[in-house]
């Protein structure tokens, strides 16, 4: 597996080493002690699956008093994958990355606790699957707006069409009101 830190260096893309022939593929989607070793010493207590169509946005996302860190992968189709630092001590405090993440290129995305996350569908459907270092609370959700100006994350859209969000993502706080980790 590599890992490679982003311009927010806790949030780390993993690429698989993929052993394929005419038969199909094999790879290591996880091995806890090389993970210990790049992303830090994380317990995961759930794994969640979700299909979604294309335009979908879901996020961006967290929890507060339960914050999640997440491991994230595609196995059908294509999204884009953004994390935002919500740490008010952060130096990248405000800022966001984000990686395509498909069924082609394998790779899967860290998002330590401490980020809001979402993920924009540009394949038809994606299937998109998740580690979590803590449980879902749903007392404890945050979602902040997918369309903040002051954080401006650059989502690719299809055909330029706003994204299908859910109620609750549609109602997302500003970055300025969004309760933060201090």
């Amino acid at each position: 597996m590599k890992y490679e830190n982003l311009d927010i260096p806790e949030v780390i893309l993993l690429t698989p080493k993929i052993f394929g022939d005419e038969r199909g593929f094999f790879m290591e989607t996880f091995r806890q002690s090389e993970f210990v070793e790049h992303c830090g010493d994380y317990t995961f207590v759930q794994d969640n699956h979700s299909k979604s169509r294309q335009g979908i946005l879901r996020g961006l996302h967290y929890q507060l008093n339960q914050p999640q860190g997440k491991l994230v992968r595609v196995t059908q189709g294509e999204v884009f994958d953004v994390a935002v630092d919500m740490r008010k001590s952060s130096p990248t405090f405000g800022q966001w990355v984000g990686a395509h993440l498909s069924e082609d290129n394998q790779q899967m995305l860290w998002v330590p606790p401490g980020f809001a996350h979402g993920f924009y569908v540009i394949s038809e459907t994606a299937e998109f699957q998740y580690k979590c270092t803590d449980y879902y609370a749903p007392g404890d959700e945050y979602s902040l707006k997918w369309n903040d100006a002051s954080v401006g994350v650059e989502w690719p859209l299809v055909k330029g069409e706003a994204p299908l969000l859910s109620g609750k993502d549609e109602a997302g706080e500003s970055f300025e009101t969004a309760a933060v980790f201090e």
